[in-house]
């Protein structure tokens, strides 16, 4: 696998919202951005939060985890049993552990999927038959230090493991416009310094983004959706760079830019 991914998952109605354009570019995903199958799924998502890195280790089909409240019935009928990973979650701990980065990597026998990973996932990969684990991010730390994780996990790759980072390019939910007249200026300035410094590859940047980035913390008051890019960035390797492979917006402030990263061609 040569490729990392970020993912904006945006909101959950992207389980069933047809009119939504980012859902129409998850469908097609393995036709038009990655048609090789992965061995193995890694879901760094911003919906799992922990004081030390922990990864989710099931023995057989994944609970479906409804963290959203107040969203038509059918969403919480959906489901998404793609099999656990305890292998790839030992391997996860190995090499975090390895880097010597980290002084204590978790494991966790029993956490199923959020919406973090099973939206995407359910659109991406609707026969939920590739085994698949999550690892947690920490808000207490920096952009750096998820870079620096993504990098420990870069030889998971060689394995056929498909590494995604799921977030959201701009994540401030006081500043949604539910009528989405038109996008806001400082989701628009943040979001397109993102696309250029990632086309760029000015990694160093993006990691430096709260002091670099216009508007960083309107665009992220919490970094929850934004360290899984950093992971995904990371784990890419260094000779790398982004490439978009989907924009769209809703409610004037919610970013779905989703970004690959590759190696550079010289």
């Amino acid at each position: 696998m040569k490729e990392t991914f970020y993912i904006s998952h945006g909101a959950p109605k992207l389980s069933i919202d047809d009119s939504l354009p980012a859902r129409h570019f998850l469908q097609s995903f393995r036709q038009t951005v990655l048609s090789e199958k992965p061995n193995a799924i890694l879901v760094i998502s911003g919906h799992w939060e922990t004081s030390d890195p922990t990864v989710n280790a099931v023995v057989g089909p994944t609970e479906t985890i409804y963290d959203f409240y107040g969203f038509p019935d059918q969403m919480y009928r959906l489901k998404y049993p793609a099999p656990g990973a305890p292998e790839l979650a030992n391997r996860v701990k190995d090499l975090l552990t390895g880097s010597g980065l980290f002084k204590r990597v978790d494991v966790d026998k029993k956490r199923g999927l959020d919406h973090g990973a099973w939206v995407p996932l359910m659109l991406m990969y609707p026969e939920a038959d590739i085994p698949v684990c999550q690892l947690s991010i920490q808000t207490d730390e920096d952009a750096t230090y998820h870079y620096n994780m993504g990098k420990a996990l870069a030889p998971l790759k060689d394995k056929g493991v498909l590494i995604i980072g799921s977030g959201a390019a701009t994540h401030n939910l006081r500043k949604m416009d539910l009528f989405g007249r038109g996008v806001q200026k400082w989701a628009y300035e943040f979001d397109n310094w993102v696309k250029e410094a990632l086309l760029e590859g000015r990694y160093d940047d993006v990691n430096d983004y709260e002091k670099k980035a216009p508007h960083a913390k309107v665009a992220h008051p919490s970094p929850d959706h934004f360290y899984p890019l950093h992971v995904a960035m990371g784990a890419a390797g260094e000779n790398t760079r982004g490439e978009q492979v989907h924009s769209s917006w809703s409610y004037g402030a919610l970013s779905y830019s989703s970004y690959k990263f590759v190696e550079k061609h010289v």
